[in-house]
C-alpha cells in the first residue's frame, strides 16, 4: 500500500470521526449545555491522553514551559469548539460543516499577527475567494440571518487560532505535552463556565456512550488528520476530507430530515477552491529536491 492510499484510509478515520462527534454532540445536547459537553468530554480525555501516554511512556514529556501559549492556545480552541457545538443544535448539519473549512483562510489572515509570517497576495485571493463561499452558505440578510451560522464562523476562528498556536507550540513542545494540556486546562474552564450558575447537570446513563464518544472521536479524528499529512501532501489530504460535507448532508437529511441546501454545497465547493489556491501556491514555493 503506498503512503497516497495509506493516507486516504486514515482521512476515512478522521472523517467518520468528526461525523461521529457531530451525531453524539446533538444526541447529548438534549440534556447538557455546551460548557458541560466540553467539561465531560475534557475529564474523558484527560483519562484518556494520559492512559495512553502512560502505556507508550511519553508521560515524561509533560512540562511546564510556554505555559502562558497553552492558555491561550487552549482559550481560543475552547471558545470555537463551544460555538461549534452549539451550532450543530440549531442550523443544518451541512451548513456547519461548510461553514468550518473556512478555518484556514481565517489562519491565513491571522498568521502574519500570530507567526510572524508574510501575506502573499495569492493567499489575500484565497482569503476572498472564501469569504464568497461564506456568503452563498450563509445568504445573510435581516430576515434569514442566523445566530447558529455565526456561532458556526465564529468557530471556525476559534480552531483557526487553535491551529496558529498550535504550530508555534510544536516548535518545542511535543505532541503528548499538548494534548495533557488541552485536555486539562479546558476541563478547567469547563467547570468554571458549566458551574457558574451553580448548577452542573449530570449526565444520565444513557448519555454516558455518547460523551465517551465525543471525547475519543475528536481525539482519534486529529490524530487521523496528522498522521495523513504526515504521509502525504496537503494538495492530497483535503479533497479526501473534502468529502465530509456531503457525508453530512447526507446524515442530517436520514437523522434529522434536513434538507440538501444546493447553495451550501456551491459556497463550501468555493471555500474549498480558496484553500486549495493557497495550498498549491504553497507547494511551488517550495524548493525542488535533486
Amino acid at each position: 500500500m503506498n503512503d497516497t492510499l495509506k493516507a486516504a484510509v486514515w482521512m476515512s478515520g478522521a472523517i467518520v470521526s468528526f461525523t461521529s462527534m457531530a451525531i453524539a454532540g446533538r444526541a447529548v445536547s438534549l440534556e447538557l449545555d455546551t460548557f458541560e459537553i466540553m467539561m465531560y468530554r475534557s475529564l474523558v480525555g484527560i483519562v484518556l491522553v494520559v492512559g495512553v501516554a502512560g502505556a507508550a511512556g511519553t508521560l515524561g514529556q509533560v512540562n511546564r514551559n510556554n505555559i502562558g501559549l497553552h492558555f491561550v492556545r487552549n482559550l481560543s480552541h475552547f471558545a470555537g469548539q463551544n460555538l461549534w457545538f452549539y451550532a450543530i443544535t440549531v442550523i443544518p448539519l451541512a451548513q456547519v460543516f461548510a461553514l468550518e473549512f473556512t478555518s484556514p483562510i481565517w489562519a491565513i489572515l491571522l498568521s502574519p499577527l500570530i507567526l510572524g509570517e508574510k501575506l502573499r497576495p495569492i493567499g489575500l485571493l484565497a482569503a476572498l475567494i472564501g469569504f464568497l463561499g461564506i456568503l452563498l452558505v450563509a445568504r445573510p440578510n435581516p430576515q434569514t440571518l442566523d445566530f447558529g451560522q455565526v456561532a458556526a464562523a465564529g468557530a471556525a476562528v476559534g480552531f483557526a487560532l487553535s491551529a496558529l498556536f498550535t504550530r508555534k507550540l510544536t516548535r518545542s513542545q511535543s505532541i503528548t505535552c499538548i494534548l495533557f494540556y488541552l485536555t486539562v486546562m479546558q476541563a478547567a474552564l469547563g467547570i468554571l463556565f458549566a458551574g457558574f450558575d451553580g448548577d452542573i447537570a449530570v449526565p444520565s446513563v444513557a448519555n454516558l456512550p455518547w460523551i465517551v464518544l465525543i471525547a475519543g472521536a475528536g481525539l482519534i479524528a486529529h490524530y487521523c488528520l496528522t498522521t495523513a499529512l504526515r504521509l502525504a501532501p496537503a494538495s492530497v489530504v483535503m479533497p479526501i476530507d473534502f468529502i465530509r460535507l456531503p457525508l453530512i448532508a447526507v446524515v442530517g437529511m436520514t437523522l434529522y430530515a434536513e434538507q440538501i441546501d444546493l447553495w451550501v454545497l456551491v459556497g463550501a465547493a468555493v471555500i474549498f477552491a480558496g484553500n486549495y489556491l493557497n495550498i498549491l501556491s504553497q507547494l511551488r514555493l517550495k524548493p525542488v529536491r535533486k
